[in-house]
């Protein structure tokens, strides 16, 4: 009777550097439009922050709840680097804008963490796009049939 194989055990999306940086990220997203709505600051910058930090929830719990293997219909990473990207457009935008003119201390530390949070979906875009690579490890090497022998 053979032995069961056991399954490759994968780390916990909570624990790899991909969830620590989406979490980073979500963490300084709500960190930023806390402080646009203490100040009272226009409706825009608020409901930016607001949607981003909403559709970064939904990914979160659609990678701890494993619902990316289960709907493969979806190329769920291709979405999450277009996300990432259209994300730090938009919050870059909200940032600068919120930092232009210095109106109070609360609208400037919310465009401060806004840009700090924009660096950080650029960098969770970047460690996805590395995941679609088909060899992320490094350039293509081919071998030739007669090496395998």
């Amino acid at each position: 009777m053979p032995t069961p194989k056991p399954k490759a055990q994968s780390r916990p999306f909570c624990f790899s550097v991909k969830g620590q940086v989406k979490m980073l990220r979500l963490a300084l997203t709500v960190t930023s439009m806390t402080f646009f709505i203490i100040a009272q600051a226009p409706e825009p910058y608020i409901a930016i922050t607001g949607f981003e930090v909403t559709v970064t929830f939904f990914f979160i719990f659609l990678y701890l709840v494993r619902l990316d293997r289960l709907m493969k219909c979806i190329f769920w990473p291709l979405l999450d680097v277009i996300n990432s990207l259209v994300t730090a457009v938009f919050l870059i935008t909200v940032s600068i804008l919120a930092l232009i003119p210095k109106s109070t201390t609360y609208i400037v530390l919310g465009g401060v963490f806004g840009l700090v949070a924009s660096v950080f979906c650029m960098a969770d875009g970047a460690l996805i796009y590395r995941k679609l690579l088909f060899n992320p490890s490094g350039p293509y090497q081919k071998s030739s049939a007669h090496d395998k022998f």
